[in-house]
């Protein structure tokens, strides 16, 4: 599942430079991938693009964003269910210059973390 802003978030703008999908934009703001551009998921808070959020499967063992994140507003967004799988390609996909093991960084291998596949 791509990860997801609530409404609570205060527009800090701490997990933008996190993110390294560049997935998270302010407010207002049109995102991008590959060249094509996209209208602005939100307008008044920070938002996270799905088709690039990989929940930072490849990166870290954790979402860097909520790590972040002073109110605790980035969370798992149950609309976007995903395994570890399909974001883990994802991030092949994003970054091709970049190889990404089969046993690469990823919260689901934390212990408690949720089933990948």
């Amino acid at each position: 599942m791509a990860t997801t802003i609530t409404s609570e978030c205060i527009n800090c703008g701490a997990c933008e430079p996190e993110c390294p999908n560049t997935a998270i934009y302010a407010g207002g703001v049109p995102w991008e991938l590959n060249g094509t551009p996209g209208a602005a998921i939100a307008q008044d808070i920070y938002y996270i693009v799905p088709s690039k959020c990989t929940e930072c499967v490849g990166f870290h063992d954790h979402e860097a964003c909520a790590a972040v994140c002073p109110v605790d507003c980035c969370i798992p967004d149950p609309a976007n269910l995903e395994t570890e799988g399909v974001l883990l390609q994802r991030a092949r996909e994003l970054h091709p210059e970049t190889t990404f093991p089969d046993d690469a960084p990823s919260r689901f291998r934390k212990e408690g973390g949720a089933a990948g596949g």
